[in-house]
């Protein structure tokens, strides 16, 4: 009975193996042929990922320069010379002499729309109403921001060579000087449109079944290789689908023609353009005959091989593994026998690693909950170290504006206050922070913002000092007053009497912290999903944001407290932070900087 039931588990494993050769040995040569066939794709991508990688890094150094032109001519030129002295028009003269092979012209416009000076040309076009471009539009809807236009004909000053050029505009904001008031107005550098062209018709090789086009985040084309073909309805192409993706590589894409074609996105910076490349589908190489019939033997020998050896090894095989399938349902069933080893090395080997694998079972749950608690302390490391520099960015260069126009005073105040909050900030790498100094965080911050605001809103207090002595994490009001700034009262008119109200106080053992707006509010969709980690809420925003600061107070203190926030269009809104009353003591610090162990709240005994 014995050799009967070894018998049938050897002709079991010899079927079983013999069907698992024929078929894994087919599977693997189609798989290693469609595999052969997928790299000569891939290698294709990879080529043309970095072409773009360095087409992108060029055209980027060169839109860097476009900005730093622009940055000249605001901060050393505009904001340092009266724009009706002398001294104003030879400085532009000369940046634009040295420049000149970039870019076509540079102008500037008061906000009504009239020229006050341009190079290399000073009089305008009759019946040119800049108001309408959009270039001029974009400039003076948003003020902090510089704009790059789609390539269009430059049309606005005379030329007696009458001659036209395309160009590339990028606009901008100013604050200036005329005589004893200040001017406000919207600086025009149009750059020559030659340039890009030219580097992008270096790296279109259209023989090789790849071209390379630029567009802006709208599918607007900047630049195509078929772009006359496109005008004229000879060609087509699908800019909605790669335009407004993310950067990365898009396979089994339909063409408008229908054929496969792989799109490799990549965004240019300080633009928002894309640069995409297109691969397409049916690119060979002569070797793929030669390659498939080398596979067909290929698979042919192994299968005859692999079936003599399967004889074999069944043979070997069937008695050990009964042996160790009793052993290990002994085990499974209660028992603690020794798990069978013997018989081939493999069997062996398997035997070995199940035993030891009994072994680590416990450890291995032990270790889990050490692991856990590690991973807390390094998500909250994580979550604080996500810290947006653009205001560090704008504070410095307010400051440098500061010293360049001798306002020293002012300057010395905003460095003392920038050195205050990183003070703060830093707190010697420690995560918890008593709520005054988090409240003394948020002062300098505030400090620093209504400066660079002039004043434009106002800050109130209403904090009582007997929640002063308690923990917090830190850096969590500093978010939330960013967000309240720039997407609250920032852009609101002073008519509107723009206010915002810091407020704290405790509730038998439970503290809240709460900053209100009289801002624009949200939607109450957008409310519901802002503390959410989904892609219905509004994740935009400086700073580490609402929800990191929600995660890091939950990852802290529990997923009792956090972050509620309530808000009605045309209303304001309210972002309140929920805490418990935990005294700031060295031993609720070191308890809470320590994962893991407990910590004692206020009249906790």
């Amino acid at each position: 009975m014995k050799k009967r039931k070894v018998s049938d588990i050897q002709s079991v494993i010899m079927t079983v193996l013999s069907l698992m050769t024929v078929i894994t040995s087919i599977s693997m040569g189609l798989l290693l042929y469609n595999r052969y066939e997928m790299a000569m794709r891939q290698n294709e991508v990879r080529n043309t990922q970095n072409l773009m990688e360095s087409t992108v890094n060029s055209m980027e150094q060169y839109l860097k320069n476009m900005r730093q032109i622009s940055d000249t001519v605001t901060y050393n030129i505009i904001q340092a010379f009266d724009v009706s002295s002398p001294e104003f028009n030879q400085q532009l003269s000369f940046l634009y002499d040295f420049n000149k092979d970039k870019i076509q012209s540079i102008a500037l416009y008061d906000m009504e729309g009239n020229l006050i000076v341009a190079e290399p040309v000073t009089l305008q076009k009759d019946g040119i109403e800049v108001l309408w471009q959009s270039w001029f539009e974009n400039a003076a809807e948003e003020i902090e921001n510089m704009h790059f236009s789609t390539p269009h004909m430059q049309n606005l000053f005379q030329d007696d060579a009458k001659s036209y050029h395309w160009v590339i505009s990028l606009s901008r904001a100013v604050d200036g000087i005329d005589g004893d008031r200040p001017e406000n107005g919207i600086l025009l550098v149009d750059m020559k449109y030659s340039f890009i062209e030219e580097m992008m018709n270096q790296v279109n090789d259209q023989n090789r079944g790849r071209y390379y086009y630029v567009c802006d985040g709208e599918g607007n084309l900047i630049y195509h290789p078929y772009a006359n073909e496109i005008s004229n309805g000879l060609f087509e192409e699908d800019f909605s689908i790669v335009c407004s993706n993310e950067d990365g590589v898009y396979k089994n894409l339909r063409s408008p023609s229908g054929d496969k074609q792989t799109a490799i996105v990549s965004t240019i910076s300080y633009t928002g353009w894309k640069m995409v490349g297109i691969v397409k589908q049916d690119i060979r190489t002569d070797s793929r005959e030669q390659f498939r019939i080398y596979m067909v033997i290929v698979v042919i020998m192994l299968i005859m091989m692999l079936l003599l050896v399967n004889r074999i090894v069944s043979k070997r095989i069937s008695s050990p593994i009964l042996k160790l399938d009793a052993s290990v349902r002994a085990y499974e069933a209660g028992e603690k026998p020794d798990i069978y080893i013997g018989g081939s090395y493999e069997i062996r080997h398997l035997g070995k690693s199940v035993q030891h694998s009994y072994e680590e079972i416990e450890r291995l749950m032990k270790e889990i909950v050490k692991q856990q608690n590690e991973r807390r302390k390094s998500e909250l490391a994580a979550l604080q170290s996500q810290i947006n520099p653009h205001f560090l960015y704008n504070t410095l260069e307010s400051i440098t504006w500061m010293v360049e126009a001798n306002k020293n005073q002012d300057a010395v105040f905003m460095i003392s206050e920038l050195a205050k909050l990183f003070r703060i900030s830093l707190s010697r790498g420690k995560t918890i922070i008593s709520i005054e100094d988090e409240l003394k965080h948020c002062k300098n911050y505030m400090n620093i913002q209504k400066y660079r605001y002039k004043e434009r809103f106002v800050t109130e207090y209403d904090v009582s000092e007997e929640i002063y002595p308690f923990c917090t994490v830190k850096l969590i009001l500093q978010p939330i007053l960013e967000n309240a700034i720039y997407y609250g009262v920032g852009n609101m008119d002073e008519d509107d009497q723009p206010k915002i109200i810091v407020k704290g106080w405790k509730d038998d053992a439970e503290i809240y912290l709460s900053v209100t707006d009289n801002g624009m509010g949200m939607r109450h969709e957008d409310v519901e999903n802002i503390l959410k980690d989904n892609q219905k809420g509004p994740k935009h925003g400086s700073g580490v944001g609402l929800i990191n600061v929600h995660t890091r107070i939950q990852l802290m203190f529990g997923n009792k407290y956090g972050l509620i926030v309530e808000s009605e269009l045309d209303e304001g809104t309210t972002v309140t932070i929920h805490l418990p009353a935990v005294p700031y003591t060295k031993e609720n610090c070191e308890v809470l900087e320590t994962p893991g162990k407990p910590v004692r709240k206020e009249g906790e005994s």
